[in-house]
């Protein structure tokens, strides 16, 4: 008789629980701010804690079935802290999203079906099933669409931006954009690392999906007119970041996905945190009506830059560091034949060099760019918000340099290859020390050099663009939000842009059409007509009996 066991505490659990205990102080210090003077606050903050203890129950839980208690506990609750947005689709978001995790949810059940089936357990650390029957390859994917569908990953992502556009800055931060990719990844980790042995073609789907996601999510990012639709876009390629490591099945690939999934959750959070200061100062995440706002809020500016080149992978940043150590295992991949590693590489370091785009189209458009002139400036004044909404910020942005310049001795040392199973080898050379020191010379230098040209006589003079002074002339400024939009009518892309605005895509407008349409033809079948019925009646008994007595 096997042992039974509910809740386990292993390294990787661990490490996963003190990162969601850490997001969720984060996100109440920051809810105290920008959500005061709301209504209904004591659900909200109840509904934030039991989302942090739903978290914790699933990441210890040992047993597959306690697991998804826990997991349909956070469906709930999403479901709930999505209403607590003020737009008028804020319902219509909150119910497609509970749809499409929910149907995940029964798919995920099916799947612990077949594991019980094929092992006869529901213990984790009990499992240890090759993917080598047909049932075996669908009980992993049932699981593995569990947790694409919770982290985002495509086609199973559309909920994310729209969450990310129409909830409160605080869920945003929290949910999309930290504990769901936590969860997700920590899911897939768990089933793709401990409870099945991966073969080649499994890990083949895994880095392809993951390409996919990468360039697919950051290519609609691009062209995003909303500060947090953008982000939510983001949030969604950069998910692709981690399955595509996991999926390379080496040891330091597989760190760089974890370890990303961690830097993810600091700078994305960060990203939201700071844009919800400026919507909160603004009235508006409209990219058309933001700019100039370095000047008025300086502090959020710097943490938005930070996070932004995290994200983007500059050095020496966190994000840079992930995403290194996932090159490499893709590079590894190679080994095993073949020259597909070629286009995984391309896709992730394409991914990257279009995030660096679509951060430079934001900065420009809320920050460095001219203010909209129906924005008043009067109105801004040189302050920033409430100190419990850019202390979280700053915060974040601090992990972002201290888990990239100390990348080995703090992140990696102490919570990820303690996850890990195998020793990680690196097959490049990083001194991130160095490094950040000939970085820093740099901007002093230039420091330097830039006040030694201010010393000459200057003269100041108004922006203009063509000649045209952009106060006399407002029609003349460039908000940011005209970057790229010509990519929009590029060749084959214009037929994609196109779909996607359509929600061809879109894995639940798939599923309502279907939905409708199988009901539409049930409604006309019922038509009120007693022979229709009758006739319907017969064919019923004539199929029984051709079952029961062929």
């Amino acid at each position: 008789m096997l042992k039974q066991e509910f809740f386990k505490f292993d390294k990787l659990s661990v490490f996963v629980a003190i990162f969601i205990i850490f997001f969720t102080a984060v996100v109440l210090l920051y809810s105290s701010g920008f959500m005061r003077r709301r209504k209904n606050l004591i659900f909200y903050y109840l509904y934030l804690i039991l989302t942090s203890i739903s978290a914790l129950g699933a990441v210890f839980s040992e047993n597959l079935l306690l697991f998804m208690v826990f997991w349909g506990f956070l469906g709930v609750l999403l479901y709930l802290l999505i209403g607590f947005g003020d737009k008028d689709r804020t319902s219509s978001t909150a119910k497609k999203t509970f749809i499409i995790v929910g149907g995940s949810d029964a798919i995920m059940l099916l799947g612990l079906a077949l594991v019980w089936r094929i092992s006869g357990s529901l213990q984790m650390s009990q499992l240890s099933i090759t993917l080598d029957t047909r049932i075996a390859i669908l009980a992993y994917l049932c699981l593995a669409i569990g947790a694409f569908a919770k982290a985002g990953v495509m086609p199973f992502h559309t909920w994310v931006p729209d969450t990310a556009e129409d909830a409160p800055v605080p869920v945003a931060a929290f949910l999309p954009a930290s504990l769901d990719k936590l969860l997700g990844i920590y899911f897939l980790a768990r089933i793709t690392l401990y409870m099945f042995k991966m073969d080649l073609a499994m890990n083949m789907i895994l880095m392809a999906i993951g390409s996919f996601t990468i360039v697919a999510a950051v290519m609609m990012a691009l062209i995003q007119h909303d500060l947090k639709r953008l982000l939510g876009y983001h949030a969604v390629s950069q998910v692709g970041y981690m399955v595509l490591g996991i999926g390379t099945g080496n040891p330091v690939g597989i760190a760089g996905g974890l370890f990303h999934m961690l830097n993810n959750a600091i700078y994305k959070s960060c990203l939201f945190l700071s844009g919800g200061a400026v919507e909160k100062k603004a009235g508006t995440t409209d990219l058309e009506n933001l700019g100039g706002f370095a000047k008025y809020m300086p502090i959020t500016f710097i943490t938005f830059l930070i996070a932004s080149f995290a994200i983007s992978g500059i050095p020496p940043f966190n994000g840079f560091v992930s995403k290194w150590m996932i090159y490499q295992g893709i590079i590894e991949t190679g080994k095993n034949g073949g020259y597909s590693w070629i286009l995984w590489l391309v896709a992730a370091m394409f991914g990257s060099a279009l995030t660096l785009a679509s951060f430079m189209k934001l900065i420009h458009s809320v920050f460095l760019g001219q203010p909209s002139a129906k924005q008043k400036i009067s109105d801004l004044k040189y302050q920033e918000t409430v100190p419990t909404m850019w202390i979280p910020a700053v915060i974040l942005a601090s992990l972002c340099v201290i888990f990239g310049v100390f990348a080995y001795s703090i992140p990696l040392k102490m919570f990820i290859f303690p996850s890990l199973k195998e020793n990680v080898s690196f097959y490049g050379v990083w001194n991130a020390g160095l490094a950040t020191v000939l970085i820093l010379a740099g901007i002093i230098l230039g420091l330097i050099i830039y006040f030694i040209g201010t010393i000459a006589r200057t003269r100041d003079s108004d922006a203009f663009i063509g000649g045209e002074v952009l106060e006399k002339n407002p029609d003349m400024r460039v908000s940011g939000t005209e970057f790229y939009d010509t990519i929009k009518d590029a060749g084959i892309l214009k037929i994609f842009y196109r779909l996607a605005e359509r929600k061809v895509f879109d894995i639940y407008n798939i599923g309502t059409r279907i939905t409708f349409g199988f009901s539409g033809v049930l409604r006309s079948i019922h038509n009120g007509v007693l022979p229709s019925y009758l006739a319907w009646c017969l064919l019923g008994l004539l199929f029984l009996f051709y079952k029961l007595f062929r």
